[in-house]
């Protein structure tokens, strides 16, 4: 079972560029942030047309994920729980049954917080509290969970470029690495960093002053596995090769195969 996540950067923008990944790849769930589209404007034919099942949380404009799946999900949850206040479409959770057992799988775009000392960063902080709080229910099922998406936070400084350039982003503030690393502390797992702890492993390089080109990029996507994922995991990698597409997204994918 091949999950994997993109923060595709506007959907209809890169529909192209997702289509042709998609059969490139064929991942078996894959895992979109950013679509930055109403569920209704969703451009929903170009991704079945590949055979794909898709459930979507959008928003006009802003934020919106997604869930493409090769088969439909038993079950879907939209919004993260512990704040029905909240109307930013962040999170959206399927669940799937192989010969392994379910495999839950959440597609996650957390906030950037940004600028610091304002309500964003305070909002950051606040909406991963309630992921800490629904990530200690999910894994008290006992099952393979894969929280796959955009973190938005750097956890060390190997999975950054210029560590220094970032001391006073909201991606780099200790709060928010802390935030991280009490998710990690419930049980979860960096998949990636359990198989590979290198340095200059970027999911993210900014489309200005040729970042892209001088490899100037920062880690802030990940998967984070429950133990039942971690003992079945078997690889995971990232296809940065799409970031030099024409029109690309500013992310890459991040993906590990899963026994599920």
């Amino acid at each position: 079972m091949l999950v994997a996540s993109w923060n595709i950067n506007g959907v209809k923008a890169r529909i192209d560029g997702l289509t042709t990944w998609l059969k490139e790849r064929s991942p078996d769930i894959a895992c979109l942030q950013e679509i930055k589209s109403q569920d209704e404007g969703f451009p929903r034919a170009a991704i079945e047309d590949l055979g794909y099942h898709v459930e979507t949380h959008g928003q006009k404009g802003f934020n919106g994920v997604a869930l493409l799946s090769k088969t439909k999900p038993e079950s879907v949850l939209r919004g993260l729980p512990h704040d029905e206040s909240d109307e930013q479409a962040r999170y959206i959770e399927g669940v799937w049954t192989g010969e392994a057992g379910p495999l839950r799988v959440a597609s996650i775009y957390l906030p950037n917080g940004n600028p610091l000392g304002t309500p964003k960063f305070d909002y950051k902080l606040s909406w991963m509290e309630r992921l800490e709080r629904h990530a200690k229910d999910l894994l008290l099922k006992e099952e393979m969970l894969v929280l796959a998406g955009d973190f938005n936070v750097i956890p060390q400084p190997e999975d950054v470029h210029n560590p220094n350039a970032w001391l006073e982003d909201a991606l780099y503030q200790p709060q928010s690495r802390g935030g991280l690393r009490r998710l990690v502390h419930l049980g979860l797992a960096d998949a990636l960093r359990m198989t590979d702890d290198r340095s200059e492993i970027y999911t993210f390089w900014d489309y200005q002053a040729g970042a892209w080109q001088k490899n100037n990029g920062i880690r802030i996507d990940h998967l984070l596995l429950s133990p039942e994922a971690q003992v079945a995991l078997r690889s995971v990698g990232t296809d940065s090769h799409v970031r030099s597409w024409e029109k690309p997204s500013d992310h890459v994918p991040i993906m590990a195969e899963i026994a599920a």
